[in-house]
């Protein structure tokens, strides 16, 4: 089972991101910006939540980047994440001011989407939450050897934007801080965590995380 460790960081000046990822020498991975449609399933008591488990499908449809096979633009992924196992030491550091999330995840291309979900419905599971991005990935080319490894994402949501570093500990650091970023701007809870932040902070009932439909995206 593959681990995962990564950070998250609010991006409040797209444009001024944008010029440190030129700056260090970030390269748009070949996929492009990509539309993502994501659903969260769980049992009616949320036993998976419960237990820091999450089961996702995941819809992505390239919006721009290399031309391909109408059959091949949209690719289903379903995602299983959970702790790491009691104890299994993750070797990651935790720092005072900001940590990593660092999870288990088994993660499989499928074919069919609505098929999935009829399945885990016919389990008794619901998809309960339901959120929309755009991810643009970049890498670092090659003659970076810290960046083996790492992956720079940057998602566009209706909360606002942020950039995913996914990889090895040591690159986070070092490309959280060459793209300006300090320590403790580290966040380690997923969107739908930052989402029920936000609607407490606005005031709002939560429902789903998704773009205005006027919106023009």
């Amino acid at each position: 089972m593959a681990q995962e460790t990564e950070i998250k960081l609010r991006v409040s000046d797209v444009e001024a991101f944008q010029s440190g990822l030129k700056r260090i020498g970030a390269r748009l991975a070949a996929v492009g910006r990509v539309h993502e449609w994501n659903v969260i399933f769980d049992t009616p008591r949320n036993d998976l939540a419960k237990r820091g488990q999450l089961l996702r499908i995941r819809v992505e449809t390239p919006r721009n980047g290399p031309k391909r096979p109408k059959r091949e633009r949209k690719r289903v992924v379903l995602t299983f994440k959970r702790p790491m196992e009691q104890g299994t030491e993750p070797m990651v550091p935790m720092h005072a001011d900001g940590g990593y999330k660092v999870r288990e995840e088994i993660e499989l291309e499928v074919a069919d989407a609505e098929n999935l979900t009829k399945i885990f419905e016919g389990l008794g599971m619901k998809g309960w939450f339901r959120y929309e991005k755009y991810r643009t990935t970049y890498q670092l080319p090659g003659s970076k050897k810290w960046a083996k490894g790492l992956w720079i994402e940057l998602d566009e949501t209706s909360i606002g934007t942020f950039v995913e570093l996914e990889g090895p500990p040591q690159a986070i650091d070092r490309a959280a801080k060459e793209l300006g970023f300090s320590k403790h701007e580290y966040i380690a809870m997923n969107y739908l965590s930052l989402y029920l932040e936000h609607c407490r902070a606005q005031g709002i009932e939560p429902r789903d995380m998704m773009f205005p439909e006027d919106g023009n995206r």
